[in-house]
């Protein structure tokens, strides 16, 4: 039986599970009793399918052979709906689909704020609007994507201009991009002069993390975001500043990244990103918000709500990180910061250049690599690196010498996104985003 006809099968047994789900709850409008004994009709009718009572020992080849066959969308979709099917169908997937740390996929939506591959990069692109203001992630279906526009819609961000800042909304909806959405996952905001950027989270960072104290609140509450589990605000996670070059207009511009939630042991061997969901996969509910996605990821007490632009305090932090006499065991606790990589002056063409490996077609203002300012301190404890990270390291770069995150023009409106661990797809578009904005003091 091939997995086509497989897959066809879940369908339909899946649509009729649905549609007996539906007469059921339908028949029991009366009172509250009648809805809860409907909701238990429905999860017994579920769990006595055919599909249900499949032998773990067969589920679990059936779902590991199909996990292994669809390495690219919109093919992948598949194994999207098996987690759908029922509950031990999803069990199954959660022990199976692995994070994109190890697998390079993009899967669920709780990739989105999972650090990417450590050896490879996910390409994507995005997509700007310019009438309304919307940009639009895409995830690269083909090598060829950009050429027919064929991607997979990861995230969206519209833009409002305010008096004192510019502001861009993110979401998961590519239609709905508003803070009142239970779609809404983040903010990107500038100061007046647009050179200065904070990046903002709706969950909060790991309980250790070094972020800012708090200052001045703009978060804003809605009744359909407040979850019992975890807490709705904004996060302050990272910084971008730009600084105006020594060359003028001449020369590229110069930005540095401060990532509070990624501390810089991260990229020392065996390091990891603290506060990743514990579960790949949501528990099964009635909700339909896509933010219950990611309620597994653990979260501190306290809520950041600075706006804190200070210059003192980010050169501090950046000259604490390139540091020589910092400690190692203080620099290990600091937060990452990336540093855009020096392009070098091509004589012939008389301009900036970077190599992009093919990816980037137009030369922009706009275009920049991401790499670590410093290299990672060394972690006496720190476990051994696996077997795959220590071949990438002794037969490649250095890892705070790798690519983190590169941007570039390939259209009018159409620019690349290749991003890698520690970064998450979240974390790296709303970099990119405050590449788009007018800076008045560095154009």
């Amino acid at each position: 039986m091939s997995f086509r006809s497989i897959m066809r099968d879940v369908r339909d047994g899946f649509g009729s599970i649905s549609r007996r789900s539906f007469d059921v709850r339908g028949k029991s409008q009366g009172s509250v009793n009648d809805s809860n004994s409907s909701d238990n009709q429905a999860s017994i009718v579920v769990q006595n399918s055919r599909w249900a009572n499949l032998p773990p020992e067969l589920l679990c080849d059936v779902i590991k052979r199909l996990e292994e066959s669809e390495s690219t969308w919109p093919q992948r979709k598949h194994v999207v709906a098996c987690a759908a099917v029922c509950r031990s169908w999803r069990t199954m997937c959660k022990e199976i689909v692995r994070t994109p740390e190890s697998s390079g996929k993009l899967t669920f939506p709780i990739s989105l704020k999972q650090p990417g591959p450590r050896d490879t990069t996910i390409q994507c692109f995005i997509k700007r609007d310019k009438s309304n203001l919307t940009y639009h992630l895409y995830l690269c279906l083909t090598p060829a994507a950009l050429l027919v526009e064929n991607g997979k819609f990861l995230l969206s961000a519209k833009r409002t201009r305010r008096t004192t800042c510019t502001e861009y909304v993110i979401s998961m909806d590519a239609e709905n991009i508003s803070r009142s959405s239970s779609t809404y996952i983040g903010k990107l905001r500038s100061n007046f002069l647009g050179t200065k950027f904070i990046i903002y989270d709706t969950q909060p960072p790991h309980s250790g993390a070094s972020i800012p104290p708090p200052g001045r609140s703009s978060r804003r509450f809605y009744p359909k975001k407040v979850s019992p589990k975890v807490p709705n605000g904004n996060y302050n996670i990272a910084h971008i500043k730009y600084e105006l070059n020594v060359l003028g207009t001449r020369g590229p511009r110069r930005m540095h990244c401060i990532m509070h939630s990624i501390p810089t042991s991260a990229l020392a061997p065996g390091g990891t990103v603290p506060g990743q969901p514990e579960a790949l996969l949501p528990p099964l509910s009635n909700s339909n918000s896509l933010s219950d996605s990611f309620r597994s990821i653990s979260f501190s007490k306290s809520l950041d709500r600075s706006t804190d632009f200070s210059s003192s305090r980010f050169s501090e932090i950046v000259g604490a990180a390139m540091s020589n006499d910092v400690p190692d065991g203080e620099k290990s606790k600091m937060p990452l910061v990336l540093k855009n990589k020096a392009p070098r002056w091509h004589e012939q063409l008389q301009c900036w250049c970077l190599n992009f490996k093919g990816r980037v077609t137009i030369a922009s203002v706009k275009n920049f690599q991401l790499i670590a300012a410093q290299p990672p301190p060394v972690v006496a404890a720190a476990p051994p690196p696996s077997s795959s990270s220590s071949q990438a390291q002794a037969g490649g770069q250095p890892e705070h010498e790798k690519v983190i995150l590169q941007f570039g023009k390939v259209g009018k409106d159409m620019f690349t996104m290749d991003y890698r661990y520690p970064l998450s797809a979240f974390q790296a578009f709303a970099i990119c985003l405050s590449s788009f904005d007018t800076k008045l003091a560095c154009e």
